[in-house]
This record gives structure tokens, C-alpha cells and sequence, in this order.
């Protein structure tokens, strides 16, 4: 889009996308310390504090994807809206 535009694009677009990729890499850890968590769990027997607790960090995880993209997607809109030829 910078490129059709012939100027950079306002750095809340870069910081919206790079919140999304953070956002992105939480849920992954939290989803491979769920997956340990519930491997484990089959092995041992059932610490049910613990795994609350990471079933709750995942839904806190996808909570925060969930409004990382849909900032991105307004954000990328308005980008997008400032390209368009006039």
C-alpha cells in the first residue's frame, strides 16, 4: 500500500500489525502449555488448579487476538480507503 501510495502509511498501522503478530505468539505458547498441561495430566492424575489456570491464561490469550484483529482489520481498512485513487 505505501507502494500505490508514494508516501509511508501512519504508524499506528505498524503498530497494530505488530500487536497482532505478538497476539498470534501468546496463543501459540498458551495452546503448546495446554497441550503439556493436558499431556501430563494423563500421565499423573489430575492437578485441577493448575490447569484452570491454563485453560483461563488461553482464554485471556485469544481475548486479546480477538481485538489485535479487529484493530488490524479497521486499521488495514482505512489504510486501504487512503490508497484508493480520488
Amino acid at each position: 500500500m505505501e507502494r500505490l501510495r508514494s508516501s509511508p502509511l501512519h504508524a499506528n498501522i505498524s503498530t497494530a500489525l505488530d500487536k497482532l503478530l505478538e497476539s498470534i505468539h501468546v496463543v501459540q505458547a498458551c495452546r503448546k502449555d495446554e497441550i503439556v498441561s493436558a499431556s501430563s495430566r494423563q500421565r499423573h492424575g489430575p492437578p485441577r488448579c493448575q490447569d484452570e489456570r491454563v485453560v483461563l491464561a488461553l482464554a485471556a490469550a485469544l481475548r486479546a487476538l480477538c481485538l489485535a484483529t479487529r484493530k488490524v482489520r479497521t486499521v488495514l481498512w482505512c489504510a486501504f480507503q487512503m490508497t484508493l485513487p480520488k
